[in-house]
């Protein structure tokens, strides 16, 4: 029983073994998938950051066409450009690197999952297979030894049946010998039970000495065997897995040295050195500023003074007027006059302290404002100039006159030049396809076969035309280059004073060395007591540009609290009481534009007025 006992129990403790590996190779393989995944999602991650570095590469590269491409002259821009390019590159590498790690390690791993689920398949069938032969082998010594057990105690019980039917007088002989060979015949079966429970016995014990010291070690060395090679070769990805990233090092360490010696090539003086050729103006500085006797106006006589006196006070002289068309162009358009003098309005004056007529004339918060001198101007005129060329431009729809005489004399010699090489390059790219197409039909007078001669003929012609309009304009921008330049003869014609700034519709270019005489580079003039004549000459040019214009609409009607004087340019004279209709609204500056009649408008404060604006077509009104 004890024997019995031990074997049971080593077949339970064999069963508890092959268990507990079980579980174990089934956890090395959920190791090896969760580090495949680990490697996977590393793949990912290098993927998705290599992408956001070539978004960010490519957010950043200059568009074409646009002001970035001229931006890369400088060498801080290079260098940037040169950044994103190598950024580009190293974007690269992490793509390199998810790729390797893909193709070396997340393949590798998931083929080989594979293999290892099908090895420890088989080792754990084959130890299941021995485990129930041993068993069997037990059970069928055990029927053996219970068999043998039965049959010796049958044979004892007959031997003393016999024996007790052997003393017994009372029974026949028969009855004895009957119960004699039954005893015999118990005594031979337990005789061949003890036989087949001997030959049982002797097999098993064979068998458990090989199941446990051959079959059983055998199927635990391949187990232990399939273990070290998984983990010998999830040591090998791991290394793979740093391999990779050394691989690239390398080549991301050029891309930094290169990102490097980018930052290196920087030179601030040649950008700097750049932006004074790009921006230099080329103008003189100014000369001294002369004296401006205002004293004569003491020394007019009585009637003179008796003359303007009579116009009235409150409105502006109309000979002060007259004179002033002759120096300020927009006078005959107080529209325009009003549009582009009033960047140049004083602040408008604080309403006056009492809305009586009494607090009106006497009260110090009358608006009294002093009248500026022509001179002034005059001078805000000409340093206005730029603004004044925008409204033209913006009506005539263009970004300045052909000939770049809007731009100062050295940037016009730029932009001059470059078009004359733009053109250049035009009448050579069309000079080599002139030559091509002679070849081609000197090729079909030669060979008729391959095609007709006069086919090439209208294309000749017609690039022999685009070839002359192409010099022509080059000898156009040629000749306002030689100008710039002073390489050509100054014209005979009469000066006119900012020519190329106001006529942008006539293609001559005219002479501008009056212009920068008394221009200084950041577009002021000085006073030059000739140049009244010369500001005489463009007067017909403003009022054949602006004579078509429409007249603004009425959008209300304003009445006026207190008078206004309007002594200023661009500016219109009010009564207390009067209605004037509105033209334009107060923009924040203060002044509101108004108008009396169809030839007079002008600017009012606004704390100066009562408006009322129509809001919709049913004429509701709304006061401010």
């Amino acid at each position: 029983m004890e024997q019995r006992g031990e074997c049971l129990a080593k077949v339970q403790l064999l069963r508890d073994q092959f268990e507990n590996l079980e579980k174990h190779t089934q956890w090395g393989i959920d190791f090896v998938d969760k580090y495949t995944k680990f490697v996977k999602e590393r793949c990912e991650i290098e993927i998705s950051y290599a992408k956001q570095i070539r978004n960010l590469s490519k957010k950043y590269q200059p568009k074409k066409n646009s002001r970035e491409e001229e931006e890369h002259k400088y060498s801080s821009c290079r260098a940037f450009l040169a950044t994103l390019n190598e950024l580009n590159d190293y974007a690269g590498q992490h793509e390199v690197i998810a790729e390797n790690l893909t193709s070396q390690i997340v393949s590798e791993l998931a083929r080989y999952t594979q293999e290892l689920k099908q090895e420890r398949k088989s080792h754990f069938h084959d130890g299941r297979r021995a485990q129930q032969h041993i068993e069997n082998s037990w059970k069928q010594l055990e029927a053996c030894k219970r068999r043998f057990e039965r049959d010796c105690k049958e044979a004892d019980r007959a031997q003393q049946y016999f024996e007790k039917m052997d003393n017994d007088i009372n029974v026949t002989k028969a009855d004895v010998e009957k119960a004699r060979q039954q005893a015999q015949l118990r005594h031979q079966m337990a005789a061949d039970s003890k036989a087949d429970y001997s030959a049982c016995l002797q097999k098993f014990n064979q068998e458990q000495n090989e199941h446990y010291y051959t079959l059983i070690p055998h199927i635990f060395q391949g187990i232990q065997d399939m273990e070290e090679r998984r983990i010998l070769r999830l040591g090998d990805s791991m290394k793979t897995f740093a391999e990779v990233d050394r691989q690239v090092v390398p080549i991301v360490g050029k891309c930094l040295d290169e990102i490097t010696k980018a930052a290196e090539s920087i030179e601030p003086k040649s950008d700097s050195q750049l932006v004074i050729e790009a921006y230099k103006s080329g103008f003189e500085p100014p000369g001294d500023v002369e004296f401006e006797d205002y004293s004569q106006a003491m020394k007019r006589t009585v009637s003179e003074s008796s003359l303007s006196n009579s116009k009235g006070e409150g409105k502006p002289e109309k000979s002060s007027g007259k004179g002033k068309g002759k120096l300020w162009p927009f006078i005959k358009k107080n529209k325009l006059m009003s549009l582009l003098t009033s960047p140049h309005q004083p602040p408008p004056p604080p309403p006056p302290a009492s809305a009586s007529p009494s607090a009106v004339p006497n009260g110090p918060q009358s608006p009294k404002q002093q009248k500026e001198p022509l001179s002034h101007r005059l001078n805000e005129f000409m340093t206005s100039k730029p603004k004044m060329h925008c409204f033209r431009s913006l009506k005539r729809g263009g970004s300045g006159p052909e000939d770049f005489s809007h731009l100062p004399p050295e940037q016009r010699r730029k932009k001059l030049q470059q078009k004359i090489d733009d053109f250049t390059k035009e009448i050579q790219k069309e000079l080599d396809q002139r030559d091509a197409l002679t070849k081609m039909r000197d090729v079909y007078i030669k060979n008729p076969q391959m095609g007709d001669p006069s086919s090439v003929d209208p294309q000749l012609a017609d690039i022999s035309q685009r070839i002359e309009k192409l010099r022509f304009e080059a000898q156009k921008f040629e000749g306002w280059l030689a100008e710039v330049e002073g390489r050509m003869p100054t014209r005979s014609d009469p000066p006119r004073r900012q020519s190329g700034l106001y006529d942008g519709q006539n293609s001559t270019p005219v002479s501008n060395s009056c212009a920068q005489d008394r221009e200084s580079p950041d577009g002021s003039y000085t006073e030059d007591p000739s140049s009244e004549a010369q500001l005489k000459v463009p007067v017909p040019d403003f009022d054949d540009e602006f004579d078509d214009e429409e007249p603004l609409p009425t959008i209300g009607t304003c009445k006026a609290l207190y008078p206004f004087e309007g002594q200023n340019e661009g500016t219109i004279a009010v009564t207390e009481g009067e209605v004037l209709y509105v033209i334009e609204e107060d923009k924040g500056d203060g002044w509101t534009r108004v108008r009396r009649n169809e030839e007079e408008e002008g600017y009012v404060p606004t704390s100066y007025v009562e408006v009322c604006l129509d809001k919709d077509a049913k004429g509701s009104m709304t006061y401010i």
